[in-house]
C-alpha cells in the first residue's frame, strides 16, 4: 500500500465504512511479510515511494514466483532484476501483464500508473558490450516513471561519435555513463555538460581490466566534476538514484 491509499483507508474507518477489524486485516502484514525464504517488505513504498525490488540472481524460481504473487495482491508495480527467460515464463503464469526486458534482465509489472516529469534522464553507453548494463539503468528509470533518453557506443576510441549526440544528453537533467575498459567516458562526459552523472563501471575489458576493477578507479580518480560512482555493473542502482534526482 502507498501513502495515499492508507489515508484512504484510515478515512473509511473514520466515517465508519470500514470496520476496525477489516482494515486491520489490510495493514498486519504492511510493516513486512514472512514467506518463510523471503521477508517483503510491503512498508518500503511508504518510506521511499515505491515497492521493494526483486533481486533475482541466486533464488528459484517458485521463490521469485511467490514473491511476485504476494506483491501482486497489494496491487503494486513490480520490478525483479538480473532475471533469466525461465523465471520470466514462471511469472508469466501469474499475470498476463509481465513483461520481459530480455537485454536488461528485468521482469516488469505495472499495476499502477506513475506521474512522468517533463524532464529526463540521460543513459550512455562507451560500447555496444555495456549496453547491457545500460538498458538495466534505462528500464529502471523508466519504470519508476522517467523518460529516459539512449545513446549508445560513443566510447572515448572514437570520441566523434559522442559530440554528435552531446546536444541532446545536455537536455538531461542527470546523466548514467556505462563504460568498461578503462571506464574513460565519464569523465569525458563530465567535462562537457553541467549535469550531475551517475557513473557505472562495467566489467567489459581485457586481463587488467579485472573484472570492472579498472574502470571502478578509473572513474572514482576522474578530475572532472560532479561524478559519482555506483558499483561495478550496477545499471539498477543507477537507474535508481537517477530517478530520485530527476523527481526532486
Amino acid at each position: 500500500m502507498n501513502a495515499e491509499q492508507i489515508k484512504a483507508l484510515l478515512e473509511q474507518v473514520k466515517s465508519g465504512k470500514t470496520a476496525v477489524d477489516a482494515a486491520f486485516e489490510r495493514l498486519k502484514t504492511l510493516p513486512y511479510e514472512d514467506l518463510g525464504h523471503s521477508k517483503i517488505d510491503h512498508h518500503r513504498q511508504v518510506r521511499s515511494g515505491y515497492p521493494e525490488v526483486i533481486y533475482c540472481q541466486g533464488k528459484t524460481k517458485d521463490q521469485i514466483a511467490d514473491i511476485v504473487k504476494c506483491m501482486l495482491d497489494r496491487g503494486s508495480n513490480i520490478l525483479a532484476t538480473r532475471a533469466c527467460e525461465k523465471m520470466y515464463n514462471k511469472v508469466k503464469e501469474l499475470t498476463d501483464k509481465a513483461v520481459y526486458h530480455r537485454v536488461a534482465r528485468i521482469i516488469e509489472i505495472k499495476q499502477q500508473e506513475t506521474t512522468i516529469p517533463q524532464t529526463t534522464i540521460a543513459v550512455v553507453s562507451a560500447g555496444t558490450s555495456d549496453i547491457p548494463v545500460a538498458e538495466e539503468a534505462a528500464v529502471t528509470a523508466e519504470a519508476l516513471g522517467n523518460k529516459v533518453d539512449r545513446t549508445y557506443d560513443v566510447g572515448v576510441a572514437g570520441i566523434h561519435r559522442l559530440m554528435g549526440h552531446i546536444g541532446l544528453i545536455r537536455k538531461a537533467r542527470v546523466i548514467v555513463v556505462c563504460a568498461g575498459m578503462e571506464g574513460a567516458l565519464a569523465s569525458v562526459v563530465g567535462g562537457l555538460v553541467d549535469k550531475p552523472i551517475i557513473a557505472v563501471p562495467t566489467s567489459i575489458g581485457y586481463g587488467a581490466n579485472f573484472g570492472g576493477i579498472s574502470a571502478l578507479l578509473g572513474m572514482l580518480t576522474s578530475c572532472a566534476n560532479g561524478i559519482s560512482v555506483v558499483n561495478i555493473d550496477n545499471g539498477f542502482g543507477a537507474g535508481y538514484v537517477a530517478s530520485m534526482i530527476n523527481k526532486l
